[in-house]
Order: C-alpha cells, then sequence, then structure tokens
C-alpha cells in the first residue's frame, strides 16, 4: 500500500511538472522579443561586423574613474577598502595624474585632470563629483585592431596610438561608436 501511495506521488508530481513545463513554454514564448523591438546602440558600422582573424580581444585591463580629489579617493581605496593602490603616475602627453588600485582580476585607474587643458578637467565640470570615464580592454595586435575598426568606421580620438600609463601601446574608441561608452585599446 506505501508503495503503490509513493507511486502515485510520483506520478501527480510528474504531471504537475509537466503541466507546469507546458505552462513555462507559452510564458517564455511570451517573453520572445522581436529583434526589431531589441533597444540597440548607435553605431556607425554594421552590427554584424566581428573581429578579423588577425586580432583578438583579451581581458579587461582596467576601468578609469575620473575624480575630483586623487588624494581622498586614493585613501578611501586604501584605508576605507584595503585596496593596494600605486603611486601617483602623472602623464603629461595625456593630461593626467593616475593612480591605480589593484582588484585582484583586473585594476581600477583614478584619473585626476593634470592641467587645465586636460581632457578629465573637462569631463570633471560637467561631473562634479566625478565618474566613470571608460574601459581598458587589452588587444594582442593594437596595429591590426586600429586598421581593421577604421575599415569598419569605428572612429578613434586619436589618429595614432599613444603611449598609455603602463607604457604600452593604446588608443581610445569614440563613444558614439561604442554603445556611449569611451572604449582605450591597450596593446597586451
Amino acid at each position: 500500500m506505501a508503495r503503490m501511495l509513493k507511486v502515485a506521488a510520483v506520478a501527480a508530481a510528474a504531471a504537475a511538472a509537466a503541466a507546469a513545463a507546458e505552462g513555462a513554454v507559452g510564458f517564455f514564448s511570451r517573453l520572445q522579443t522581436p529583434v526589431s523591438k531589441v533597444r540597440t546602440f548607435s553605431t556607425s558600422q554594421s552590427l554584424l561586423q566581428v573581429a578579423g582573424p588577425v586580432w583578438n580581444l583579451g581581458r579587461l585591463n582596467h576601468i578609469a574613474v575620473a575624480v575630483p580629489d586623487l588624494e581622498k579617493a586614493k585613501a578611501f581605496y586604501k584605508n576605507i577598502l584595503g585596496a593596494q593602490i600605486s603611486e601617483v603616475v602623472p602623464l603629461p602627453e595625456h593630461g593626467v595624474s593616475v593612480v591605480f588600485v589593484n582588484l585582484g582580476n583586473t585594476k581600477m585607474e583614478l584619473l585626476h585632470p593634470l592641467g587645465n587643458d586636460s581632457p578629465i578637467a573637462g569631463f570633471l565640470q560637467k561631473n562634479k563629483a566625478g565618474g566613470m570615464h571608460h574601459i581598458c580592454i587589452e588587444v594582442d595586435d593594437i596595429n591590426a585592431a586600429v586598421m581593421d575598426l577604421k575599415e569598419k568606421n569605428i572612429r578613434s580620438l586619436s589618429e595614432e596610438t599613444k603611449i598609455g600609463a603602463h607604457g604600452k601601446p593604446v588608443i581610445f574608441l569614440h563613444p558614439k561608436d561604442c554603445g556611449g561608452i569611451l572604449v582605450e585599446l591597450e596593446q597586451a
């Protein structure tokens, strides 16, 4: 008798699961949104184009945050959160001073204006409290990436790469071509 009740309970549970699954399929089919209704970001190139075989994206190198007070930001990450931080590195060719915050799997780059004509000074005028400025992604061949992206009509903020904070070539891609995000590519 106990065995028959167990079999009946299992059968009832299976029937309930099947009914739930059928209802779920119907529910999820209603959630499917046609591609035409999906919000896409504005780009000047076809969304179907992908990196060619001559270069590849690598890891996220860092997220850059513009800060109005570099010493205060350093103290927060070091003393409050307990992060390891670098010394201040002035980069006059980029118009910034930077401090790197080690996050284990990536870094945060604290940016502070170096001079009044710094691009970060302009950013901070619009964003008084500071905020996210850009992301940096490594590439295995920056020269091939630059050529390929130009062919795909992705604009960069400079004609050529410059040496970045890590002593490696970098280039910034225009945010209007990158979903509203300023993207820095760095040679891995």
